[in-house]
């Protein structure tokens, strides 16, 4: 049989989620001045209601940069519970 490589371990999967968790809650959101509103700065708004925080604003952060780690924070959440899902399934275990 075959040996099978863990490229991902649950340790680090836990540990991955711990960071993410630890993190202001969901969502965030880029807002690009001129792409997404027209006056003041670039920001990521986090969360909403009762839950939302003050804005983050980064200084040399690309738009592409900022996109990319407002949508992180959501991303994150769903790729690990896709990860054990499939270990899961990989491994047979209900």
């Amino acid at each position: 049989m075959e040996e099978t490589k863990e490229f991902i371990s649950d340790g680090y999967l836990d540990e991955v989620e711990r960071r993410c968790n630890a993190a202001a809650p969901m969502p965030w959101v880029s807002y690009v001045e001129g792409r997404d509103h027209q006056s003041g700065s670039n920001f990521i708004m986090i969360g909403e209601g009762e839950n939302r925080r003050e804005d983050i604003e980064l200084i040399g952060a690309s738009v592409a940069d900022q996109d990319f780690i407002a949508k992180a924070r959501q991303d994150i959440p769903q790729l690990i519970e896709a990860i054990r899902f499939l270990k899961k399934s990989i491994s047979g275990v209900d």
